[in-house]
């Protein structure tokens, strides 16, 4: 087995904190808010989030672009609107919060349907683009010869992205049952 550095070690071998009722009843509410908003909007875009999910995006270009090799300067929108929200999970896992490791989780998934929407359009490319610029999407698929799958990649997306979201909620509420046994 690999060793883990100091900390990482740490919070491996360190009990999860208590899960709470109110935490869990309030991250389950939040949670079918999120399910809601996601179904009820007709483009599938939620106003408040996902307008802080496309900041980060924006911003993952030029970061990526650093690197100085361009398909990674076009995937690095989409790659940093998952890292935020991965290295919030990773700072709440380390801390061993479950509730804002399984917020943070639904986060990076809700993400995939945010990019499924982008990988969809990519053929039809309707969306309506930051700047008016190149749809990243489009150029990606092009590139690697698969821009007549853009549906089928989407549709995988989205699955993902809700199969992600339930199971980071399924594993708050396995965290809650551990705690109120340890309570009683």
């Amino acid at each position: 087995m690999i060793p883990l550095p100091g900390p990482i070690r740490e919070a491996w071998e360190t009990e999860w904190l208590p899960v709470r009722t109110p935490a869990l009843a309030g991250t389950t509410a939040a949670l079918l808010l999120l399910a809601w908003a996601a179904l009820a909007s007709e483009s599938g875009w939620i106003p408040l989030l996902d307008g802080v999910n496309l900041v980060f995006h924006e911003a993952g270009h030029p970061i990526f672009g650093i690197l100085g090799w361009e398909p990674l300067t076009i995937l690095g929108g989409t790659l940093m609107q998952l890292a935020v929200p991965l290295l919030a999970a990773g700072s709440f896992w380390l801390r061993r919060e479950a509730t804002g490791t399984a917020f943070a989780g639904v986060w990076c998934f809700e993400n995939l349907l945010n990019i499924a929407r982008y990988v969809g359009d990519a053929r039809a490319q309707a969306l309506p683009l930051v700047g008016g610029g190149e749809h990243d999407w489009a150029d990606l698929l092009g590139r690697w010869g698969l821009l007549a799958q853009d549906a089928a990649l989407a549709q995988a997306l989205r699955a993902a992205g809700w199969l992600g979201m339930l199971t980071c909620w399924a594993w708050l509420a396995w965290q809650w049952h551990r705690s109120s046994r340890t309570r009683t």
